[in-house]
């Protein structure tokens, strides 16, 4: 986050309201455009999620944040709050009771064993056995119920049993982009949440970021037409939604979800995104009159805001290393679709070799489990983790590395677009070593900055490795090459932005 200063003081350009479906803290390009925006002279509110039900406000330079607490309880399937008695007919409601019944028994059977030492021989004995006798076959029966009450979870959490699916077909072909409503109505979170702040906002432009918040960007235009008021809406697009691999584990989350992004892009007054190739991708689904313009997720290096806090140490020296023992980086999300296994995998075969990891949570199961296969592979010496630095201190934190790798997977997001990671390499001058995904291999065998490798190919990774190390030098200098970074910077996609939001306003800015 910025620096705490207060609102924009002199007269805005006009009040732009963004829209976001996070906490707002790990999310760098919304962070950039507030405060970017806020600079340039407009009136910026942006609205997040607060991930602890209670809001909360404060400042990115002069533009205001707040974060909205949201109940969930739309969210939730009404199969979700019932017994399900075809699968399973002995299952307990989900009422809570289940756990409850555990609990109970667990708690007879502590009574029972401290009853049984105590007891004399004779009656009481006799009696403390059979109560134990009752209280197992007790205990089992709990046990059936609660199996069964699992069993049912179980069944219908991915939605694709037969009736499940033919549920998902008649909404789709019933509602065409209106199937929404009832394959994925969770999102009628948002506006129920959202809504209501956007209304008493009133504002000029509405910036709703991806797909979740398009719908409440579009209803809330539509809302101030029907009250005389114009509202531009600008959709910012920052992933192919048919091409994501499902947040939630169930058959309609994609569906539900293309659904509402078809239904409110026509609402668009202007589309930004972050890669030529999606622009062509968006125009094409959805007709857009122009092509979206790309603003692509540039770090920030240029002192377009002051930093957030006092300078992080460079990673080498987090790592306890010294400047000549080789040391690669990987810096974003951890996840089994970003392949960092590979880096794991290799280590052996790098016996010189440290890796660090900065991360958003450092104790989730992925990573957790890199930790272990270190350990199993005799190197969790050489592995290091850490958790995420503020987003304008990320460059100079990496810098001191000697390799970023991108190891990532093959999706259909991963291939079309540079994402953070790699603005952040190149402007830490770090050689990078990517895997074969179409738009980043394509990008590092042209500019020279770099070796791609086979996805997960340990073999191959481990030659590019090798490869880079051997000849840094080489590999840096292709960020001499004049002009290469410039267009890599946030200042540069600032100016884009700002001149989006210019001509949806005309002379009004």
């Amino acid at each position: 986050m910025g620096s705490i200063q207060q609102r924009w003081p002199g007269p805005a350009k006009g009040r732009i309201v963004m829209l976001v479906d996070n906490p707002v803290e790990g999310d760098s390009r919304v962070q950039k455009a507030a405060y970017s925006a806020a600079e340039a002279g407009w009136d910026v509110i942006l609205l997040g999620r607060s991930p602890h039900n209670r809001p909360q406000s404060w400042m990115i330079g002069h533009a205001q944040v707040r974060l909205i607490p949201m109940s969930g309880a739309i969210a939730q399937r009404r199969h979700e709050l019932r017994r399900h008695w075809v699968i399973a007919p002995l299952g307990y409601p989900p009422t809570g009771i289940a756990e409850q019944r555990r609990a109970s028994v667990r708690a007879r059977h502590a009574d029972l064993a401290v009853r049984r030492a105590l007891a004399p021989a004779g009656l009481a004995s006799a009696r403390v056995r059979a109560e134990t006798l009752a209280a197992r076959v007790t205990g089992a029966w709990v046990r059936l119920r609660s199996w069964q009450t699992s069993v049912g979870k179980r069944a219908r959490r991915r939605l694709d049993l037969p009736g499940d699916r033919l549920y998902t077909l008649f909404w789709r072909a019933a509602m065409k982009e209106r199937a929404w409503r009832r394959l994925e109505p969770g999102l009628w979170e948002y506006e129920l949440a959202y809504g209501p702040v956007v209304d008493e906002l009133r504002p000029d432009i509405i910036h709703a970021n991806d797909f979740r918040m398009l719908g409440v960007g579009a209803r809330a235009v539509i809302r101030g037409k029907d009250d005389g008021r114009r509202i531009r809406l600008v959709w910012d697009a920052h992933e192919y939604l048919p091409g994501v691999e499902p947040w939630q584990d169930n058959m309609r989350w994609r569906p539900g979800n293309v659904a509402h992004e078809r239904e409110f892009a026509p609402f668009s007054d202007a589309v930004i995104t972050v890669s030529e190739s999606l622009a062509e991708l968006l125009q094409r689904d959805h007709k857009l009159p122009r092509l979206p313009e790309v603003v692509l997720n540039a770090p920030d290096v240029d002192s377009l805001r002051p930093a957030t806090a006092e300078p992080s140490p460079s990673i080498r020296k987090r790592c306890g290393l010294g400047p000549d023992v080789p040391l690669l980086v990987y810096s974003g999300l951890a996840a089994h679709k970003r392949g960092i296994n590979v880096m794991i995998e290799a280590l052996p075969k790098l016996p010189d070799v440290h890796v660090a990891l900065v991360v958003g949570k450092i104790n989730a199961p992925y990573v957790l489990g890199l930790i272990e296969r270190a350990k199993a592979l005799d190197c969790a010496d050489r592995l290091h983790v850490f958790g995420y630095v503020p987003h304008d201190q990320v460059v100079s934190f990496l810098a001191s590395a000697n390799v970023g790798v991108i190891p990532i997977r093959h999706f259909p997001n991963h291939e079309i677009a540079l994402i953070t990671k790699f603005f952040e390499y190149s402007h830490a001058r770090l050689p990078i070593v990517v895997s074969d995904v179409r738009t980043m291999a394509e990008t590092v065998r042209k500019t020279g900055q770099g070796e791609v490798f086979r996805v997960d190919d340990v073999e191959d990774y481990v030659r590019a490795v090798r490869a880079v190390l051997a000849d840094e030098k080489h590999f840096r200098a292709a960020y001499d090459t004049p002009g290469l970074l410039d267009e890599w910077t946030w200042r540069a996609q600032a100016a884009k932005l700002n001149a989006v939001y210019a001509a949806l306003l005309g002379d009004r800015a």
